[in-house]
């Protein structure tokens, strides 16, 4: 059995609620990212991607200034850094996702995993499920 923690990426960036957007998407951009995911309190609370600022910010005529709690997605679903790599797999393909962040036991992101670190675990069942779930054209 192959554990998220040993193929997840560590290093995580977090944004902050309170912090605008045009910072998160600096952020993204100075770290070729997609998503971050948003903390407050030593707590995960969301999660903002560059479709959030695109979709949410710019076409709702939000301005740069904008906050990430204006636009970031709250509810997010995470995944613990001892759960196995397939059943993770199979849970983001159900969920649609490319990304999933890594939290311990006790809450606390250590991680994010994505499609590119299941897909280097070397297990063909996951790969094969989570890319026809969430790798196919809109």
């Amino acid at each position: 059995m192959t554990q998220v923690i040993q193929v997840m990426t560590t290093d995580v960036r977090l944004a902050r609620p309170d912090q605008s957007i045009q910072s998160a998407a600096a952020e993204m951009a100075a770290g070729d990212l997609g998503s971050l995911p948003v903390g407050e309190d030593d707590r995960l609370i969301g999660m903002i991607t560059d479709r959030d600022i695109a979709v949410r910010g710019v076409a709702l005529g939000l301005g740069p200034e904008a906050l990430v709690r204006e636009v970031m997605t709250e509810g997010i679903r995470y995944c613990f850094e001892d759960d196995d790599v397939t059943r993770v797999a199979d849970n983001m393909a159900e969920l649609g996702v490319r990304r999933l962040p890594v939290v311990d036991r006790d809450k606390r992101i250590v991680g994010i995993v994505s499609l590119s670190n299941i897909a280097d675990a070397g297990n063909p069942r996951a790969t094969r499920s989570l890319l026809e779930a969430v790798a196919v054209p809109h």
